[in-house]
């Protein structure tokens, strides 16, 4: 209820203070496409209801935005006309606005999907233009001071809401205060100003590292050195598209690099990709591409940004759209896990010089050495290879065994529905059932396979997840998404073979999308994925991928392609190591990101003082002089997560924290499916019309702790209570 909803969450793990105060309760600014429900049915719609991917045109598309922005904008405005005299803000504001949206919203999700599913269709440059317009017209009703001022009255009148309607008027008042719209005057007009120039800076910045990152090349020849590769990184890299023989190129670009560092066993060529990278627009080498000068406009910029709106800091003013809200109760939040992870890290690396000692190194440790070796101690330990378990996990009975895992923890079933109108031969689209309904509560599409020149590829992120269209009870649709990967094709007869990281971003992204296709919402405004914090914005998919690490999940999805035979027991039993495999340091490197990303953006100081000071505090090893790598931190200073890069480590820590429920529960010979029930009725229902503290609460009974993500990394360490 809106009381309990209201009050202070307290988030404690037995330490001598909390670490988690949070006083306050608002939205989350929509800042990427969430997509909606119908468009121009004669252009975009097959007769079933659902988008006509195929005979779809960048032209339509163009034009249905088009069209529907327009009738957004005018459709706001007559919306804005008429609230002067509004008694019921729900029924004369609210609700015609989720009409609205819902003829918008369709193309936009079509497009996105397009664009990532296959961008031959709709190449990059049309894809912004849809998004710019599609964007600055659903900006127009978080622009519009009528509606700020209704939201804000039908908050103020004494009249018991929802938690659902509770958040769905935070999210207008939030809206509205971040874009100024209670700032008069000149302050006004310069915030305006401000805002345009952070947006052609971040332009730049990204333009700068996009070019710095497609200069660098190195090629390779000797196929001594390339006889480590895997087939994936091999054929890759190589110049003339025959993975066995060379020569083969190595490129900064993630799906390259971050492999190629593992496999190289060159050291002066791992050096040579290393500097490149981290010095990438420092300016050491092309003065044109530096970006230090343009990192600290956007931060003098975003500290001016919010005191006009009444912050101390761009960080304080980030914390309004986040869990944790406040800046310090993530510095605690991030200093219980350093706790941990610092020491296991001199530790590890100890351990990690005296293995490749014992086999011919004869030198210190390098950041460039670390990634080689690890990979090289990870198989001495556990057998363990990304790529030499693929012949385990033939994606169909991956996918099957997924299935089969949420219809029975959920209630669901999921359901391959033929003859639907796609965007290539290779997608398939699937209804989802409740035990209870013989109609379809939601449906997705899936699209595995990487198809060169075709999809964006990102190695650390190989795959997405849109929602195209909102659960809306006033217009009677259902959730739609899609998603989309980047996993190898069958090759000659034989199944897509997926590596374990592999399986892990299928489930982590399948997870997330069930947050948006079960949830039970009313308005699209806050159904689903619509107007969760950002730092909880993760928990769902990562729940899912802790059920990789349960051994009878394991043996469920495993088959090996040829035989059907199971994983290896002993590897089974090893995933729990590997997980914790370098923990320490692994972690670190992520706290360390994480609170350079707050300094940034709490202060004034120099960006090289900055990381000159934090270094040591979250390394071992000592830092290089020429080290650069703030002026190529995209996620913070050209996408979205300025003063939110530590939201994914919250995330892990409230996943962690809910997946010990299931375990308790195994252990403790109790009902997992009641416990399954309970998280899709809490977390998978309540989508954004809860705060995420409070449908923890629902769900676990308390406030959250991290000792399930330190127990789960192997760096727990007994806690003395207090």
């Amino acid at each position: 209820m809106a009381s309990s909803f209201l009050r202070t969450n307290v988030l404690t793990r037995n330490l001598k203070r909390p670490f988690y105060q949070n006083k306050r309760n608002s939205g989350y600014v929509v800042l990427i496409p969430e997509i909606g429900e119908d468009a121009d049915k004669n252009i975009l719609l097959s007769d079933n209801g659902l988008p006509e991917f195929s005979d779809i045109s960048i032209e339509k598309c163009i034009a249905t935005i088009s069209k529907h922005s327009l009738e957004y904008e005018t459709g706001v405005r007559q919306i804005e006309e008429s609230s002067a005299n509004c008694k019921n803000a729900f029924i004369e504001i609210f609700q015609p606005l989720e009409k609205l949206d819902s003829q918008l919203e369709l193309t936009w999700g079509m497009a996105k999907t397009l664009y990532l599913g296959n961008s031959s269709l709709m190449p990059t440059k049309s894809y912004i233009q849809i998004h710019e317009r599609a964007h600055r017209a659903r900006l127009s009703k978080f622009n519009s001071i009528p509606i700020f001022h209704a939201a804000v009255t039908e908050k103020n009148r004494l009249k018991k809401l929802t938690d659902e309607e509770q958040r769905l008027l935070d999210k207008y008042i939030l809206e509205g205060k971040l874009n100024g719209l209670d700032v008069k005057g000149i302050k006004r007009e310069r915030l305006n100003n401000v805002l345009n120039t952070i947006q052609n800076e971040k332009n730049i910045v990204r333009q700068k590292v996009s070019t710095a990152t497609k200069i660098f090349k190195s090629i390779i020849s000797n196929e001594q050195l390339a006889r480590e590769f895997p087939d994936s990184l091999a054929k890759a890299m190589s110049v003339n598209n025959d993975a066995s023989k060379g020569p083969w190129q190595v490129t900064l670009q993630p799906h390259i690099y971050e492999p190629f560092m593992q496999y190289c066993p060159d050291r002066n060529m791992r050096w040579n990709a290393w500097q490149a990278h981290v010095q990438r627009c420092s300016g050491y080498g092309n003065k044109e591409l530096g970006t230090s000068n343009n990192i600290e406009e956007i931060r003098s910029l975003r500290q001016e940004q919010a005191k006009i709106l009444g912050y101390d800091s761009f960080a304080d003013m980030s914390m309004e759209t986040k869990m944790a809200g406040s800046v310090e109760n993530v510095h605690h939040f991030l200093d219980s896990l350093l706790e941990n992870a610092r020491p296991m890290q001199d530790i590890e690396l100890e351990v990690l010089q005296s293995f490749a000692e014992e086999r011919g190194f004869d030198s210190k440790f390098e950041h460039w050495d670390i990634p080689y070796w690890q990979r090289k101690q990870l198989w001495s330990l556990y057998s363990f290879d990304q790529d030499k378990i693929r012949e385990y996990f033939p994606l169909p009975k991956v996918i099957k065994s997924l299935f089969n895992l949420c219809g029975t923890l959920f209630k669901i079933q999921i359901v391959e529905r033929s003859n639907v109108h796609t965007w290539h031969k290779d997608v398939k689209f699937y209804d989802i059932y409740d035990d209870s309904s013989n109609t379809p509560i939601a449906g997705f599409y899936l699209d595995p396979y990487a198809r060169e020149d075709e999809k964006i590829r990102v190695y650390d992120d190989a795959g997405w997840h849109v929602s195209i269209r909102n659960k809306c009870s006033l217009t009677s649709t259902y959730p739609l998404s899609a998603l989309i990967f980047n996993f190898q094709p069958p090759t000659e007869g034989n199944q897509s073979l997926l590596s374990f990281k592999e399986v892990g971003v299928l489930f982590k992204k399948f997870g997330h999308s069930l947050r948006h296709l079960l949830t039970k919402a009313n308005y699209a405004e806050v159904a689903g994925l619509s107007n969760v914090e950002w730092d909880a914005a993760e928990v769902c998919g990562q729940v899912m991928t802790h059920w990789l690490y349960d051994p009878h999940t394991v043996q469920a999805i495993s088959g090996h392609y040829k035989t059907d035979e199971p994983l290896p027991e002993e590897i089974v039993q090893n995933l729990r190591n590997v997980r914790g495999h370098m923990s320490g340091y692994h972690l670190c490197k992520e706290l360390y990101l994480s609170r350079l990303d707050l300094e940034l953006h709490s202060k004034k100081t120099f960006w090289r003082d900055l990381v000159k000071e934090l270094w040591p505090q979250y390394h071992a090893l000592p830092f290089d002089k020429l080290d650069s790598h703030p002026l190529s931190f995209t996620k913070i200073f050209s996408e979205e997560w300025g003063a939110a890069y530590y939201c994914h480590l919250w995330s892990e820590m409230i996943a962690a924290d809910i997946f010990s429920a299931f375990e308790e529960a195994r252990q403790g010979d109790q009902d997992i499916l009641a416990v399954g029930k309970r998280y899709r009725d809490t977390f998978l229902a309540s989508g954004g019309g809860c705060h995420p503290s409070e449908v923890f609460r629902r769900f676990r009974g308390r406030d959250p702790s991290p000792q399930a993500m330190l127990n789960n990394l192997g760096l727990s360490k007994k806690i003395v209570e207090e």
